[in-house]
């Protein structure tokens, strides 16, 4: 469909006066992902302020065939919410509100373009907790979330964003919109609808309003950082960890030495705790919302480290005496994307296998990528606690930067590969957007694909919701 000046004059109107923008200076921070890897064009950028708007914009260019990319705050790694030329952009940062706070209920609803560390903050002023924590989180949004299933470093113990919602408000393709924002935790009546959404990165509707599950604040948090001598080890300690702590253990993530090597290199404020180099660490962090009178979770993290010392599983490691301590020992994690980009080219995956498996990928991945590139330096690091990892590669020392990164695709394989034969997936957390359609069409069985093609064709049959993302 060809999107014509008259389309784009109704669109402003239906949108407003502040609803729109098409100056390409104030569109540009819109159109490039995170990574610099996509680069987006569109005519029209829309800034609906209310469900309705979104469902008026989407009705008509429904009607005229055209095709929209539904946005949040932009902060995804897999350019699913980059516009081509003939899509218009709906960027939903004005849908803000929140519209409820239940805490009888531990409920929150809240609009699309709520950012992540805001509900946060709102839900700990409630004496309540909302978990999903990951480093975009002070520019993410809750749509956006929502839409990729994120994750972060909590899901070990409270699950990722489809354990964590209740009820969605949903402007489908048609530009009908469903009002499904219910509060339930027991609802059978039919199927799940939302899970439909969640994690469909806007190729099934625009998800403008979600009920949010909240939890008890924690009022205990005993932080670790700890080096291990294999990720074999840190299986094990993770398994000893969870026999003491009962569901007390939030966190689990395992880091190289090169790892802290590069943090410590590159990132001010940060530095090694430990006075003696190790090949592995592990980040650890237990919390309870229980009280301290009731349950000394510092008594139970130094009986963890005390039993894994004497198994050999842990070889050192330091304890967070305060929050200022503990945000220093998450700030060497949470800082190795950032902190790699300053060695040269990286080359990422974000895959998932199962625990058991984690060491012997590592075995394997790093021999093959040896093979391949001689001196590529791996990076692998993430969610050890549910099988996530980071497995990013950064450029031999001597190599030329798009030399390396020219192996991009043909190194995905053969890592995508290894994880297909552990069972596990080559996309864990960040979606599939435009950069892996063709890993999920090559890896999908041939039923999965039908299933998703059938879906999508029942909703949205003139593929006018973000087309070209996770189907082809």
């Amino acid at each position: 469909m060809i999107i014509t000046p008259g389309h784009l004059e109704k669109l402003k109107e239906i949108s407003g006066p502040k609803g729109w923008m098409e100056d390409p200076a104030d569109m540009q921070p819109f159109l490039i992902e995170p990574r610099d890897k996509y680069q987006g064009r569109t005519a029209l950028i829309l800034l609906p302020d209310s469900t309705e708007k979104v469902a008026e914009i989407v009705t008509y260019c429904a009607r005229h065939k055209i095709p929209v990319v539904p946005q949040g705050g932009n902060t995804g790694l897999v350019g699913g919410s980059i516009p081509s030329e003939n899509e218009l952009l709906i960027n939903l940062k004005r849908l803000d509100r929140i519209r409820e706070k239940n805490a009888p209920n531990q409920t929150m609803t809240v609009e699309a373009g709520c950012i992540l560390s805001h509900i946060q903050d709102l839900a700990a002023q409630l004496g309540l907790l909302f978990p999903l924590s990951l480093a975009a989180e002070g520019s993410c949004m809750i749509g956006g979330n929502l839409s990729t299933n994120a994750g972060g470093v909590n899901v070990l113990h409270y699950g990722n964003m489809r354990s964590l919602v209740l009820g969605l408000e949903v402007v489908l393709p048609s530009g009908e919109i469903w009002h499904g924002l219910g509060g339930l935790i027991k609802d059978n009546t039919g199927y799940d609808l939302k899970q439909l959404f969640i994690g469909a990165e806007g190729t099934l509707g625009i998800i403008t309003a979600a009920t949010l599950k909240l939890f008890p604040c924690t009022s205990e948090k005993q932080t670790a950082l700890v080096a291990v001598p294999s990720p074999q080890a840190a299986v094990d300690l993770l398994a000893l960890t969870r026999s003491i702590s009962g569901n007390c253990i939030t966190a689990f993530e395992i880091m190289p030495r090169l790892g802290i090597e590069i943090v410590t290199r590159h990132m001010p404020e940060t530095r090694d705790p430990m006075s003696t180099p190790h090949d592995w660490y592990v980040l650890l962090e237990c919390t309870s919302s229980i009280s301290r009178s009731l349950l000394d979770l510092e008594q139970v993290m130094e009986r963890i480290l005390a039993k894994a010392m004497d198994m050999g599983l842990v070889l050192d490691g330091v304890i967070a005496k305060n929050e200022t301590e503990s945000d220093n020992l998450w700030r060497l994690r949470e800082s190795l994307s950032d902190a790699q980009s300053h060695e040269g080219g990286s080359i990422k995956h974000d895959i998932s296998v199962p625990v058991s498996a984690i060491p012997a990928f590592l075995r394997e991945a790093g021999a093959l990528v040896e093979t391949l590139i001689p001196g590529a330096r791996p990076v692998p690091f993430g969610h050890l606690g549910d099988g996530n990892l980071h497995y990013n590669i950064s450029q031999p020392l001597d190599m030329d930067m798009q030399a390396f990164l020219d192996k991009w695709q043909d190194l995905n394989r053969h890592i995508h590969d290894i994880v297909q034969r552990y069972n596990g997936s080559f996309s864990a957390e960040h979606g599939i957007g435009r950069m892996k359609v063709d890993e999920l069409a090559h890896y999908k069985s041939k039923i999965e694909l039908n299933l998703m093609q059938q879906i999508k064709k029942a909703l949205d049959p003139d593929n006018i919701m973000n087309p070209g993302v996770i189907l082809k």
